[in-house]
Order: structure tokens, then sequence, then C-alpha cells
């Protein structure tokens, strides 16, 4: 599955679509594909505060346990409460109803456009 232009991306294998000043956060589809069938996800509570490179949830697959980095900090205002319920969410559509958390962040810090985690994952 090809990666968007208009997202960021981290090195922790995470997307993050900006608007305005919210950020919707997920993982990419190579996160998906390398943690295999994800059977388990924690996220953040809504209202709580996240610093930037912080773990802030779990990913739990049959082959590994992932964390979910902060790629930014400020309050989350929204958690996917259809991937908590239905995790394959994330395997089956990693970049459209598996994004995971919404956070209203304080500033947006350099992220990687598509052709640097291109290279990192290349």
């Amino acid at each position: 599955m090809a990666e968007p232009t208009d997202l960021k991306y981290t090195k922790e294998h995470e997307w993050v679509l900006v608007e305005g000043d919210v950020a919707t956060i997920g993982i990419t589809a190579y996160a998906a594909d390398q943690l295999g069938d994800i059977v388990f996800v924690d996220l953040p509570a809504v209202g709580s505060r996240v610093e930037s490179g912080r773990v802030v949830g779990e990913i739990e697959s049959t082959k590994s346990v992932g964390e979910l980095y902060a790629p930014v900090a400020g309050e989350i205002v929204e958690a996917n409460d259809a991937v908590a319920a239905s995790p394959e969410l994330l395997n089956s559509d990693p970049l459209g109803d598996g994004w995971l958390i919404k956070v209203r962040f304080d500033a947006l810090p350099e992220l990687l456009d598509l052709d640097a985690y291109t290279a990192l994952t290349a």
C-alpha cells in the first residue's frame, strides 16, 4: 500500500495529517504490515496531555507489542473508539478508518515528508 503524499511521517512509523491546529495520527501501512495481525490497541484518554516523542499507547499483534509515540505535544481531543473495539482496522485501513488519535498541538515539530519516510523504510 502506497503512503499518501499529503501526510507527514515520523521515524517511529506514524503518519500525521495536519488540519489547522489538530493533528490526526495513525501508524503507516508499513508499520501495520510489519506488526502482522493486530489484536489489541491501547489509546490515551481524551483530555489528557501528551509530550512529543513520548509513549502514549500500545499496539499488540500476534507477532509483537509496539509502542505508539506522540509526534506532537498537546491535548488529546479524540481517540478512535472503533479501532479500540476492532483493532484489525489497523491492518485493513491504517490510513483511513484505522486512525488512532487526534491531538490539538502546541507547535508542529519537523516531520518527515514522503520521500524521507520512503528512504527510511527502503
